[in-house]
């Protein structure tokens, strides 16, 4: 008699050898249809298939090979590629021992450098292309990371009720761009780094620009107009979201200065535990009102919570694009960290970030560029602080900052003029990333020196790197503050010597304490009419000489 358990076995048999012949080979929904690859670099490929997979890609002239770990990971570079396209990425995979033979190597193509890829990558010979998996219409060109909370959010149409382009409807009419590329990455949060994500890389039109960052979109034409290269744009952005949260655990923990973070973390988290109740009792208030006939009550804001813990939008927003080659980052963020618990902390954070980004890309001190938080009307806030911290951030390599205290608003957090933010990070970009010699930005502090006013008693004298042509726009100059060992801060009049800014700190009684001055500072209110200007018509950023 046949053993009853042979068909079940059988159909086991074939479910498994089946599998084996139908081995999945796996992307990163990064590396998609449509994807930018950077330009002049090595071209990271990578992915998960069945462990001990050999794994090989063809793409433009090159033909690379690679073996799937014990895990069934799999990595592979490409020499690097000028800019070009559109090109097809071919991956197939073999179970079985591949051929290798470093010496049937294809010779790089005349469009690469001579960059050597990683020895990660094993060489073999240009069979037939294979069937297998194809990624098509992939272009070479630059890809830019833009991040940051909702000011690089703010896509080009808007937001609804709330915020509007300035003129909106003619970008979004004119996004047609085949040489442009998108990336619109989900919101989402993660207690763990994720090693990727559901987006992919989508064209170019009116439609989908129109839900893009608007800052991200207009610098990117720009950058792809000047520099007539493919771009890719990747738009991983969370609104009203603090700078811990885009840092990684290994970040914070590699400096022990950053551990305010964990505790300014500890009262918000504890402020959550009530939350449901804070805002019941918020609703009957509003029912109250409205019942009355009287204006709704003003209530705190209330943000997602998981988007404000530590590491949670680093894990999920940045850590599945660190493997994946870029020309740069641009970023806009800040206004979050403005509370006063908050603020004095983010002067280590941001650049921390920075670096902790850097050494997670592995790419060198890319560019790394950042809007200045614009002008606002926020009581109980340090905007000041804040901007004063990003200024101090440029002391890192290769960052760039472009000021937009001029496009701000009084009652406007997220102002429409975001051409000229994009343009300012264009000018850093053109002069740090693409080593074009241009003035770049605006008068940056260098040094306060005390010197006797000739109406009597002491002032300071400003002097500025970028400082060429100093002008103020718009009538006297406005925007400067002096104090005393009190840190008492009144406003001083000031006027423009050559390069250099001589403010007088005599002030009439009551204000004593400016009369021998100590501090200086400049465009430090939440919403500032500051009006210092270089010969490039760039605005000085806010600072402080303490």
């Amino acid at each position: 008699m046949k053993p009853r358990f042979i068909p079940e076995l059988a159909v086991l048999l074939l479910l498994s050898l089946s599998t084996s012949v139908l081995a999945e080979i796996r992307l990163p929904h990064v590396i998609s249809d449509h994807a930018v690859l950077q330009r002049d670099a090595p071209i990271h490929i990578w992915g998960w298939s069945d462990p001990g997979e050999k794994i090989i890609a063809h793409f433009h002239a090159q033909t690379r090979a690679t073996e799937a770990n014990k895990y069934g990971e799999w990595s592979l570079y490409l020499l690097p590629e000028r800019a070009g396209g559109p090109y097809e990425l071919t991956l197939s995979g073999n179970t079985e021992s591949s051929s290798m033979n470093s010496a049937s190597e294809p010779a790089a193509p005349a469009s690469t450098t001579a960059t050597a890829p990683p020895a990660a990558a094993a060489s073999v010979g240009a069979p037939a292309t294979p069937a297998g998996l194809t990624i098509s219409d992939l272009l070479v060109g630059d890809v830019w990371f833009a991040s940051g909370q909702s000011n690089m959010e703010m896509p080009l149409n808007g937001f609804p009720g709330s915020a509007v382009l300035k003129n909106a409807d003619q970008e979004i009419a004119s996004a047609n761009q085949p040489q442009m590329r998108l990336l619109l990455v989900d919101r989402k949060a993660s207690d763990v780094p994720q090693a990727d994500t559901a987006a992919t890389w989508t064209l170019c039109t009116p439609e989908t620009a129109a839900k893009f960052s608007a800052v991200a979109y207009l610098f990117g034409r720009e950058i792809s107009n000047r520099e007539h290269v493919p771009v890719g744009l990747i738009d991983s952005t969370w609104g009203g979201t603090p700078v811990e949260s885009w840092i990684s655990l290994d970040g914070l923990a590699a400096d022990a200065s950053l551990m305010p973070a964990f505790a300014t973390r500890a009262r918000f988290a504890n402020e959550q535990t009530r939350l449901s109740a804070v805002i019941a009792e918020e609703r009957r208030e509003d029912a109250a009102a409205k019942a009355a006939g009287q204006p709704l009550p003003k209530h705190p804001w209330h943000p997602a919570e998981i988007s404000w813990a530590p590491a949670y939008l680093y894990n999920s927003l940045v850590a599945p694009f660190t493997p994946y080659s870029i020309k740069g980052v641009i970023w806009y963020q800040g206004e979050t960290n403005s509370a006063p618990e908050r603020a004095p902390q983010y002067v280590r954070l941001f650049p921390a970030m920075i670096s902790d980004w850097r050494a997670k890309w592995g790419q060198g001190d890319f560019p790394f560029l950042f809007v200045q938080i614009s002008s606002f009307d926020s009581p109980g806030e340090n905007w000041g602080i804040i901007r004063d911290a990003q200024r101090r951030t440029l002391s890192l390599a290769n960052t760039g900052m472009a000021v937009s205290l001029d496009v701000g608003e009084r009652d406007n957090v997220h102002p429409p003029d975001k051409q000229t933010v994009a343009a300012r990070l264009v000018l850093a970009a053109r002069n740090l990333a693409y080593n074009e010699p241009i003035e770049y930005s605006g008068p940056l502090f260098k040094q306060a020196t005390v010197e006797s006013m000739p109406n009597g008693g002491n002032g300071f004298r400003i002097w500025f790197t970028h400082g060429a042509g100093l002008n103020a726009k718009g009538g006297a100059l406005r925007g400067f503050e002096v104090a005393g060992e009190d840190k008492h801060y009144v406003t001083a009049t000031a006027t423009i010597e050559g390069n250099s800014v001589l403010v007088n700190s005599l002030i009439k009684p009551p204000d004593s304490s400016s009369q021998v001055p100590v501090y200086v500072r400049y465009a430090w209110a939440g919403f500032s009419d500051a009006n210092l200007y270089n010969q490039a018509g760039l605005p000085a950023p806010t600072f402080t000489s303490e």
